[in-house]
């Protein structure tokens, strides 16, 4: 461990206003980068995730230490953690097209958490490096996550005359490699030539347009559009 560290290891006043102080700038600079793409959790609540953090380790600390009751210290901070899941769960949405957005944000405050935890317990050296890691992760790595190709995914919806039809439709999907994220089906009464309807999401290599002209000339099938893209 450094050694300047070493005198405000301790639970005093001195150490318990400087890991307030450095709790609050390391959420302060992970914060920052949140707000700047418009994140539903962005500067302040880091923050405030860092700093409550920060101060249940140092309760701990000070139950065990100060107060000298014989307690287990982790527990404060592992009910901590849990906690955390809960908030990061609210920045996580799915959108309709079925992808999942927020993810990032939620892992963002539970490690924001954990290092106000880290500097709570006087592991500076830990929270310190992890904030610059979580700083490099959301700016540089993320340029390289979305020069990554990814699959493109859509859903179309399916008129068809019988439940064989669609299972043709369905192979037909696998051989061509593409994923079937999710599908709904739903019978038709007031319909002249079909008698289900079908949304099919799907992820996969295959541009729309040359799948549904495929699709809509296999027997059975009334028509094929697609939805969203």
């Amino acid at each position: 461990m450094i050694s300047i560290f070493d005198r405000i290891r301790d639970v005093d006043f001195l150490s318990l206003v400087i890991k307030l102080l450095l709790a609050c700038f390391c959420g302060a600079i992970v914060g920052l980068e949140r707000s700047s793409k418009n994140r539903p959790a962005g500067f302040r609540t880091h923050i405030l995730v860092c700093l409550g953090a920060c101060i249940a380790a140092v309760t701990s600390l000070y139950l065990y230490l100060g107060a000298g009751l014989t307690a287990d210290i982790s527990r404060i901070s592992s009910q901590v953690i849990s906690g955390l899941g809960f908030i990061g769960a609210g920045t996580i949405i799915i959108t309709k097209k079925m992808t999942i957005k927020g993810l990032t944000t939620a892992a963002g405050l539970w490690t924001t958490g954990i290092i106000g935890l880290a500097i709570g317990s006087g592991f500076y050296e830990g929270g310190i490096i992890v904030t610059i890691l979580v700083l490099l992760t959301e700016t540089v790595f993320a340029a390289i996550g979305e020069g990554i190709q990814k699959r493109p995914m859509y859903a179309v919806e399916l008129l068809y005359t019988d439940k064989d039809s669609l299972d043709e439709v369905l192979r037909f999907f696998k051989d061509k490699r593409m994923a079937i994220v999710n599908l709904h089906i739903q019978s038709l009464e007031e319909h002249e030539n079909a008698s289900y309807s079908a949304e099919v999401t799907l992820r996969g290599g295959i541009k729309a347009q040359d799948l549904l002209i495929q699709v809509q000339q296999m027997s059975g099938i009334v028509s094929a559009s697609e939805i969203w893209e």
